[in-house]
């Protein structure tokens, strides 16, 4: 404790030096527009790289899972235009998204930061504006599951809110009996496995091990899994249920997500903005 004093002493004027041009950065900053905008805007930038090189080595750590993710829907895809190829030419068939005219448009990104002990859980991934991703559309994983909604865009980077986010809610049904619902996050979850759905009518049976998707009707394309049914005894207080549900995606290693163009949302956005708010 004594050499550490002796060396306090000795360089103290150091040490107050620090302080003080510590303490001038700070009041020029903040009381400054240009100066804080110009230290913001570096910031991110130093914050974004930095994040970017940390995510190189934890991609490197779980290649082998994502690896598998990619093989696993790979083959998916390629069972899929095996079964359009057989498709028989002579019987009248009606397809709502042809491969020519696709209503969504499904666009890879690479996660660079991700949150899963807050609250409120941002994504970042390295796509934006110039990718043609825009505020508000829907996210999902490579393998299963729904991952969020974008946040905010700028030119090459976008965040995004979370299902692990208290604002964040989605339409869903149960699959075996189409009894719509909401699915959310849950009011004092931490735990990133699990959500809950809500404001299912009484009247439906859910089972355990049920299977949840999307409904369609919250940007998201229908029949997308979600989750399976876990609990069907959470107290609500009301006349609708609320379900735990284990979630398909797992937010712990999620490397690459999916944003989904959705080519009518603008127009439905545009239609609905006329409709009366009563």
């Amino acid at each position: 404790m004594r050499n550490l004093w002796i060396f306090i002493n000795r360089y103290n004027a150091f040490f107050f030096f620090i302080i003080f041009f510590t303490i001038g950065i700070v009041l020029t900053v903040k009381n400054n527009a240009y100066q804080r905008s110009v230290t913001v805007n570096s910031t991110n930038e130093v914050v974004g790289e930095v994040y970017q090189n940390l995510n190189v080595l934890k991609k490197y750590l779980t290649l082998g899972t994502v690896n598998d993710s990619l093989a696993a829907e790979n083959a998916k895809l390629k069972t899929e235009l095996l079964t359009l190829k057989n498709i028989d030419s002579a019987k009248k068939i009606i397809v709502k998204d042809t491969l020519n005219n696709p209503q969504y448009t499904y666009l890879s990104a690479r996660v660079i930061k991700n949150s899963i002990t807050l609250r409120n859980n941002v994504i970042t991934i390295n796509k934006g504006s110039a990718d043609g991703i825009a505020p508000d559309m829907p996210v999902i994983s490579p393998g299963k599951g729904v991952v969020g909604f974008v946040m905010d865009v700028s030119e090459h980077l976008s965040t995004i809110r979370s299902l692990l986010h208290k604002d964040t809610k989605i339409s869903v049904n149960i699959k075996k009996s189409d009894a719509l619902g909401s699915l959310v996050w849950g009011i004092g979850n931490s735990d990133f496995t699990k959500a809950f759905v809500k404001e299912i009518p009484n009247h439906f049976k859910i089972n355990l091990k049920d299977t949840i998707i999307t409904s369609g009707f919250s940007s998201f394309p229908p029949g997308i899994p979600v989750g399976v049914v876990t609990n069907t005894a959470v107290p609500t207080g009301d006349n609708f249920m609320s379900i735990e549900i284990k979630l398909f995606n797992d937010f712990s290693t999620l490397q690459y997500v999916y944003v989904i163009l959705d080519k009518y949302a603008a127009e439905q956005k545009e239609l609905e903005a006329k409709l009366p708010h009563e």
